[in-house]
């Protein structure tokens, strides 16, 4: 995650606001035969926000028309993307359909809200956008049965920098958004796709996944184990979220890999391992180099280390297991946080992908 700015953030709004607002605005021209810019839309939580529209092309059968997402300032790869709404007169009867157009992906893996074959249109924006469009269609005194392509500019390439791939999800990016708002910086998100990675495990029969504080991490837990890379949680700092969302949906065997600090701090008990939310302790640290068999001096140094990557230096120098104890603290705190009947695993993983500590394998 970006390193958060100072003072007050900007929110902004997710894809799924940005595609009713196109949708809004392309009924309505559909309908009228005219496009309200900018177009006002009303959002699960009353907030209603004015989009201005960047394109807007009108045909006899179809209507089209686009915002430009703002994120704020969140670190969100979707900032500035163009998402585009096509409305199409659709049969009588037809209600409201879902299209994906160039840039929004396809479901192809059970275990996610909507069901393979799909276009990436998570429930809540369908919702959104379904009702938007029948109250314009009462307004209007119109049938609402249209065909509704999203389609998000660039968003096949834009989708490689998302959990898209591994999810199953090709083709393009999601729209998402549950209230229609993007808080800068939340932990909701990334949250959120660890919980999917998991359904996705879990519907597709996979009984190994692993989680990593890294990409140096997950690649080389990838490589010791075989696995594909719908086995792999994008877990960055977020343990905590990630053993809270296995002990309510657990698999057979969960592997955690991580840096020497990182691990250190799990097996602290921190289940939030940002620098910014938890610190390793030096004297912690050091009490355990002693359990194994460090003498007084090399305890002083240790407590003196500028980073726990000095401790694990120190510590390789004298031929102390101690990445092996830093693994085995983790695998407590962690079993501590699971359900039972789980196996589970630690690796430690140094800054060039080699394997320093590991205990539970």
């Amino acid at each position: 995650m970006a390193n958060k700015p100072e003072g007050p953030l900007k929110r902004g709004w997710t894809t799924g606001a940005c595609a009713m607002a196109g949708s809004a605005a392309a009924f309505e021209a559909l309908a009228t035969g005219a496009f309200p810019d900018p177009v006002t839309i009303t959002l699960p939580g009353g907030q209603e926000p004015s989009f201005e529209l960047a394109r807007k092309t009108l045909g006899a059968n179809e209507a089209t028309a686009s915002v430009i997402k703002d994120a704020g300032d969140d670190p969100d790869v979707t900032h500035g993307a163009e998402v585009v709404a096509t409305v199409h007169r659709g049969e009588a009867g037809s209600g409201v359909v879902f299209r994906a157009g160039p840039g929004v992906g396809t479901v192809t893996k059970p275990g996610l809200p909507i069901s393979p074959g799909e276009p990436a249109i998570n429930p809540k924006p369908r919702e959104m956008m379904t009702s938007a469009i029948h109250q314009l269609a009462d307004r209007f005194d119109v049938p609402s049965d249209v065909v509704l392509e999203i389609a998000i500019v660039d968003g096949e390439t834009i989708a490689q920098d998302t959990w898209n791939p591994r999810l199953g999800i090709v083709g393009g990016l999601s729209v998402l958004g549950t209230t229609g708002v993007v808080i800068p910086y939340s932990c909701s998100a990334w949250i959120h796709s660890i919980h999917r990675g998991i359904d996705v495990a879990r519907a597709t029969g996979i009984d190994h996944v692993a989680g990593a504080t890294g990409r140096t991490s997950e690649e080389t837990v990838r490589k010791l184990y075989d696995l594909p890379t719908s086995a792999l949680l994008d877990m960055g700092d977020f343990a905590g979220g990630m053993l809270k969302s296995l002990r309510r949906h657990p698999v057979p065997r969960v592997t955690i890999a991580g840096g020497f600090g990182k691990l250190v701090k799990l097996g602290q008990g921190a289940m939030d391992l940002h620098s910014s939310r938890s610190q390793v302790d030096h004297a912690a640290l050091a009490a355990l180099a002693s359990d194994i068999g460090a003498d007084a001096g090399l305890c002083a140094r240790m407590v003196k280390a500028n980073t726990a990557g000095e401790v694990l230096v120190l510590a390789r120098e004298h031929d102390l297991p101690l990445a092996d104890t830093v693994a085995a603290r983790a695998r407590a705190a962690a079993l501590a946080t699971l359900s039972g009947g789980i196996d589970l695993d630690i690796v430690v993983i140094d800054r060039a992908g080699a394997i320093v500590g590991r205990a539970g394998a």
